[in-house]
């Protein structure tokens, strides 16, 4: 593994003086400590599993386009500042480079031999086109990781097609997992780009998985992800085909589907068929899920038997009777039933205030909480009590307060080691360490090759 002493230090951006959320100095160095990671990458998945590297002590490069990855301007009060950049790329450095330039391949390769890990997300094909392909980078790394993402994989044949999360979720069919669609029927993703942020998470595990490999063997490796793929295990049991459930469900569903599509039914049509499924659930649905209340809403969570008694005990409706082994979910009159204690609970739900139900609740053991804003999550009490908020300073926007790392580890520590770096900010570090001095790097900027 890389040294990480031979890496450039810079003040700027780092945690402040240690308390809970914030960097200790003299903290035990984090498990990844000494590995160093060149990160390719744009928009969330590259940047995701980076963050997650750099929180378990790896040093992380970020090379960025001349003029920044695009999501710095998203949102941007601060030019080439955004917040939702500045989230996903905490704790690394910033080397902006033309890739495209044969002069600024070569900085990516005199610093190879201090690299450990080398992050892309590019396009099937791009890195390649740009020399930084796994052979090319192997050639001077040979025990090199290499992870790559793309939208479909590396074979088949949508392999070389444009992929993003919207995108993944569409094909995957994740998109369809909540049926919802906008005014005019087209369908709504999911909120949140999960097949993106998914995919970046299962690639630092990976990375830390081949770490392991190598540290046993010597041998590196390539990495390959897409975002299709972690739509397809995100899914589950909906892609899983298992033939004495689908005969009982699927398959019907399956063949009604196919009458609608082949009679030129709508989107909505089709998705109508499939809330049949939705409709299977109706009694889970009691258990788990929102509900309104006199001045708010909340959400249960009652996955087991235990909880679910608990629950009908708080609402005072004891013989609903959905956990009695006997009792078929599929049964038009269950359907019929769950339907009516729905609309009975969510009457019931309304005549108090949330903090009553989730004091309740609460005493009687069944998972439940009040709905929260995520702009308002940053000052909540238990968020602060576990140190889950990090003071952090910006070399620009000064400080900040940013969510920390997923997880802790009592040995070696993970930490939020500072902000998000301004554009080209280790380029000069960088480039010297790499070997060039300072005529050829001004030559270097003044030709366009680098920042």
């Amino acid at each position: 593994m890389a040294d990480s002493g031979q890496g450039p230090s810079t003040g700027s951006g780092r945690a402040t003086s240690a308390g809970p959320g914030q960097a200790d100095g003299g903290a035990a160095p984090g498990a990844l400590a000494g590995v160093r990671v060149l990160e390719f990458s744009q928009i969330v998945a590259g940047p995701v599993c980076g963050i997650n590297l750099s929180d378990l002590g790896a040093e992380v490069i970020k090379v960025e386009p001349l003029e920044g990855e695009q999501t710095r301007r998203s949102g941007a009060v601060v030019p080439l500042n955004g917040k939702g950049f500045q989230a996903l790329n905490r704790g690394k450095l910033s080397l902006a480079l033309n890739a495209a330039d044969e002069r600024a391949r070569e900085v990516v390769y005199r610093l190879m031999p201090s690299i450990d890990v080398v992050t892309i997300n590019y396009r099937l094909g791009v890195a390649e086109r740009l020399g930084i392909d796994y052979e090319t980078l192997s050639a001077i790394r040979p025990d090199l990781i290499y992870w790559q993402n793309t939208g479909f994989g590396k074979d088949g044949p949508e392999a070389y097609r444009a992929g993003s999360d919207i995108v993944a979720q569409a094909y995957s069919g994740l998109i369809v997992a909540d049926g919802k669609v906008d005014d005019d029927g087209a369908p709504v993703q999911v909120s949140l780009p999960i097949a993106d942020q998914a995919t970046g998470i299962a690639a630092a595990m990976a990375i830390c998985a081949a770490l392991f490999h190598r540290e046993r063997t010597g041998e590196g490796q390539v990495i390959d992800t897409s975002l299709l793929r972690t739509g397809m295990f995100l899914l589950g049991g909906a892609v899983m085909r298992e033939p004495v459930q689908d005969v009982a469900v699927r398959d019907s569903l399956v063949a009604e589907m196919d009458e609608v599509r082949s009679a030129g039914g709508s989107y909505d049509a089709i998705l109508g068929v499939r809330q049949q499924l939705r409709r299977m659930r109706a009694a889970f649905r009691l258990f788990y899920g929102g509900y309104r209340t006199k001045d708010g809403a909340l959400v249960l969570g009652a996955l087991t038997k235990a909880n679910r008694e608990g629950m009908r005990r708080v609402l005072g409706v004891e013989e609903e009777r959905s956990d009695e082994p006997d009792y078929d979910a599929r049964a038009p009159e269950s359907l019929a039933e769950a339907d009516r204690w729905l609309e009975l609970i969510r009457a019931k739900m309304l005549t108090r205030p949330t903090a009553e139900w989730v004091a309740d609740f609460d005493a009687a053991g069944v998972p439940v909480t009040a709905v929260q804003l995520p702009e308002e999550m940053a000052d909540d009490p238990q968020v602060l009590a576990d140190g889950m908020m990090w003071e952090l300073e910006h070399e620009i926007t000064g400080p900040q307060r940013v969510p920390g790392p997923i997880f802790m580890m009592s040995k070696t520590p993970t930490a939020a080691s500072r902000a998000a770096p301004a554009l080209g900010s280790d380029n000069d570090a960088l480039l010297t360490e790499a070997g060039f001095d300072a005529a050829e790097i001004a030559s270097l900027r003044r030709d366009g090759a680098v920042l």
